[in-house]
């Protein structure tokens, strides 16, 4: 345990409210998450004492750093930004980022390092895979990409595609036409985009062709320039799907690939995702990213929830076999 007293000194008082919140509850959150620290504030100095004295003075360094950015803290910014410095990562490189602004001029910014590393891969190459449980931003934050490059000028057109696979259904039992019939299974793509431009313009560019949303058996035959392409839900692809899809890409294009190898659907349990890196590793502009419990971004429950599967399918790969 750290036992030490230290003191920081806050750059302008302007900043105080932010770092404190309202009635000191992000100062009794901090206190909160390290019992064994003692923390005093008078002024713009904070003085900390006690165990852990040095990584709440780094919680509190990074807070400022963030404030100084323009960039708000509320009660689950902060408490991943101390999960971030207990992972001896910087809240303030990640947290600040911004991927772009909503049509209600939110912005979109990655909520983990590991976030932030697949961001920065999309940015960069031209083939990315996104694999991790659900509720780590992958569909979410593919699609923001897109429309960053679309907005840019990076390419003509974004494509969201997935296969057509379903737990437990199937989509004959659908009523309408094909179309019809997929919507259901496209609906997370439609969510992010539609929550990210205004409904006008979103239908506007699906009018148009520029956002194309279509069942992966419809890529075969084509190849798609000056695209942004993003499968869904890839897992729940054959092999034979997965490299059908990975040859449509034209030039001037990008691919973002997101699954969870965990929620296989596929008959026969063969994934088009399994051993996929292995094979691919090396390829220049292809990158793979690994998204993992830390990077759950909804209910904190949710995290725990993936982390309690990941320990169970530990325990069961340790296991001995009865042979």
């Amino acid at each position: 345990m750290e036992e030490s007293t230290v003191t920081l000194s806050v750059p302008g008082n302007d900043l105080m409210p932010g770092l404190v919140g309202q009635r000191d509850e992000l100062l009794r959150q901090v206190e909160g998450a390290f019992p064994g620290a003692a923390i005093n504030v008078r002024g713009n100095e904070i003085t900390i004492g006690g165990d852990n004295a040095e990584t709440v003075r780094r919680v509190f360094d990074e807070m400022v750093l963030i404030l100084e950015q323009g960039v708000s803290i509320d009660s689950l910014t902060l408490e991943r930004a101390i999960d971030m410095v207990r992972a001896d990562e910087s809240p303030s490189e990640v947290l600040t980022t911004e991927v772009l602004r909503t049509a209600r001029n939110k912005p979109v910014r990655p909520r983990s390092a590991g976030q932030k590393r697949y961001v920065e891969a999309v940015a960069d190459g031209i083939v990315t895979f996104a694999i991790g449980p659900a509720g780590t931003g992958k569909s979410w934050l593919a699609v923001a990409m897109a429309i960053r490059a679309m907005k840019a000028d990076l390419v003509d057109r974004i494509v969201l595609t997935r296969p057509l696979v379903e737990a437990g259904e199937r989509v004959g039992f659908l009523p309408g036409d094909l179309m019809a019939k997929v919507d259901p299974y496209l609906r997370p793509l439609y969510d992010a985009l539609f929550d990210m431009l205004d409904a006008e313009h979103a239908q506007r560019l699906l009018d148009r062709g520029q956002v194309e949303v279509a069942p992966l058996a419809f890529m075969r035959g084509r190849t798609l320039n000056n695209s942004f392409i993003i499968l869904d839900e890839a897992q729940n692809t054959t092999p034979e799907q997965m490299k059908m899809f990975l040859t449509r890409v034209g030039f001037g294009s990008r691919v973002v690939v997101t699954g969870d190898i965990s929620q296989v659907d596929v008959p026969a349990g063969r994934s088009g995702l399994e051993g996929l890196e292995s094979m691919l590793t090396g390829i220049n502009g292809l990158s793979f990213v690994r998204l993992g419990a830390r990077d759950v971004v909804r209910h904190r429950i949710v995290q725990d929830i993936v982390e309690a599967y990941d320990r169970a399918d530990s325990r069961s790969v340790d296991r001995p076999s009865d042979d």
